[in-house]
């Protein structure tokens, strides 16, 4: 699990007006919330917390004036159009604690000859787990797989310490057949080719 230090500074201004003016100098308004506290207002730089939320459940040490904070981002919003950071709700958390997390999932192996197509029912998998010890991503073997498998939560292997957040009869991926394609308007009734 990735484990990034940022420095953030604790920011009196709200309101669009403020943040806006947060954004053109390339910074990103955030709230820190958790373990009963009020929460905080921070205001952290652009493109080191960019970076940092690149990897899946990245573990933040906030140093805000002289003060650790550990956290975990709980919700990103981005613009729509441009894909640049709105706004970071962040989760304080403590070592040892256990938290629930969507963690990415990752197939690998091949489907068996002929079978159908591989169908991602989830794209990441709920789990909890302790906050400094977040998996990255969860691998799904799909080796040999047939139309009409598929595999559940349960059958995923999960780290030590890690445990599902979901049901574990939930399906992952299945294998599904292909849909054959529509034929073209009139040639199922015999129509193609025929003259006025």
């Amino acid at each position: 699990m990735a484990d990034v230090k940022i420095a953030a500074e604790v920011r009196e201004e709200f309101g669009k007006g403020a943040s806006r003016r947060i954004r053109q100098q390339d910074k990103v308004p955030a709230v820190i919330y958790g373990h009963g506290g009020d929460p905080v207002h921070v205001t952290l730089p652009g493109h080191a917390t960019m970076l940092a939320l690149k990897n899946s459940n990245v573990l933040i040490t906030l140093d805000i004036a002289g003060r650790e904070e550990l956290v975990i981002p709980k919700a990103v919003q981005r613009d729509a159009l441009k894909g640049f950071l709105v706004h970071l709700d962040l989760l304080v958390v403590k070592k040892g604690e256990k938290v629930t997390v969507e963690v990415p999932l990752v197939t690998e192996g091949d489907l068996a000859p002929g079978a159908g197509l591989l169908e991602h029912v989830l794209s990441a998998l709920p789990v909890e787990a302790e906050a400094t010890d977040i998996p990255q991503s969860l691998t799904v073997s799909v080796q040999g797989l047939n139309t009409g498998d598929s595999v559940l939560a349960k059958d995923v292997q999960l780290p030590q310490g890690t445990s599902l957040a979901v049901d574990g009869e939930d399906i992952v991926v299945q294998v599904v057949q292909p849909q054959a394609e529509e034929p073209a308007a009139g040639a199922e009734n015999g129509e193609e080719g025929a003259t006025a």
